[in-house]
């Protein structure tokens, strides 16, 4: 099994790396395969195409999916948006059913409504949404700040737990012979008259 861990960030390294990181310990520690990749300014320099190309190749072999994006601006950076508007209708088929979890984080505010503007992006693919015990976010300006947020560490750490568990329950239930339910046709409605 495996896991792709998307870093929205413009920092490849900075606080969303950091509580994906956190989650794909806790992953890797199941037995679950994890990548991170880095999306952020990739997404705006040129490398569109093909990093969503690459991606959504890497989508339909892997199980299940993290979406981690900082807040600017009350919401998710540009880029990951701008990525995941595309990725989406790429690889639209190859998330239906897979498991998957949104994560913001933050110096103070604002992830609420990031997090709500990652989920629809999960839900409208029919993505079983993970959660935690807490809203899926950590708080500090620097890697060193998130990791002082204890509450925020345990909810990462919680989050790859419960990834794990789903993924590994799902496997259970297609060894047993659940079958996924039908793909339904989808009904556009006409609003212009």
């Amino acid at each position: 099994m495996k896991v792709l861990l998307f870093n929205g960030s413009r920092r490849e390294k900075g606080c969303t790396y950091t509580a994906l990181s956190l989650i794909a310990k806790e992953l890797e520690k199941a037995g679950i395969d994890t990548e991170i990749i880095y999306i952020g300014l990739n997404a705006v320099n040129g490398k569109l195409d093909a990093l969503v190309k690459e991606c959504a190749a890497k989508m339909k072999e892997a199980d299940g999916l993290v979406i981690g994006s900082p807040v600017y601006y009350a919401s998710p950076t540009g880029e990951i948006q701008v990525f995941l508007d595309r990725f989406a209708g790429v690889a639209g088929a190859d998330l239906r059913h897979k498991p998957a979890a949104a994560v913001a984080s933050a110096r103070r505010a604002g992830t609420s409504a990031t997090l709500d503007v990652l989920y629809k992006y999960l839900m409208y693919n029919e993505m079983p949404v993970v959660t935690s015990n807490y809203w899926n976010m950590v708080h500090g300006n620097t890697p060193e700040e998130v990791l002082q947020d204890k509450e925020g560490v345990q909810i990462m750490e919680t989050l790859g737990k419960n990834m794990a568990w789903l993924l590994k329950s799902l496997e259970a239930g297609k060894k047993a012979g659940v079958e996924e339910p039908a793909q339904p046709v989808k009904v556009m409605t006409n609003f212009i008259r």
